[in-house]
């Protein structure tokens, strides 16, 4: 099994709670979301984000065809970092940290995704043709909405 790794950092103009705040409740994942994905939460307990929590949803990630999602929270330290795993859905191995660390302008946020396709060979090959590619547009996407939603503020 062949492993990626895609790692980005972001400073955040927001107070350690309020960028927590939003971050762990999972609705907001919509909003940080390419559009054209057609991402919907399906399911989830509406509780702030704990260890254990089970959120399932669907997209569109490629050419259109929906797809279920499931995630579990697996560790949560508040105001620290979080830890969603895949435990169904297109890969075969998903596996993504949140850091928030508090310096002197804002939050440093950082994400460390670590991912592998099914199928081998070929899915090395899907990998290079179309998901790393996907995938840098979707935390570039992500990345812009939250200079917009936090860096653009007037303080």
């Amino acid at each position: 099994m062949k492993l990626y790794k895609i790692e980005t950092v972001q400073y955040i103009n927001s107070s350690l709670e309020e960028c927590w705040d939003f971050f762990s409740n999972p609705k907001n994942l919509q909003t940080i979301t390419l559009d054209n994905m057609s991402f919907e939460i399906q399911d989830f307990d509406h509780k702030r984000m704990y260890p254990g929590q089970i959120i399932s949803y669907t997209l569109k990630p490629l050419l259109g065809i929906k797809m279920s999602w499931v995630t579990e929270i697996i560790v949560s330290e508040e105001n620290q970092y979080f830890i969603d795993l895949q435990r169904f859905g297109p890969y075969k191995f998903w596996h993504h940290k949140h850091f928030f660390e508090a310096t002197e302008t804002g939050i440093k946020m950082t994400d460390v995704v670590h991912y592998a396709l099914p199928f081998g060979y070929l899915g090395r090959l899907m990998n290079k043709l179309i998901v790393e590619n996907k995938l840098k547009t979707i935390f570039a996407y992500r990345y812009n909405k939250i200079e917009e939603l936090f860096n653009s503020k007037i303080k």
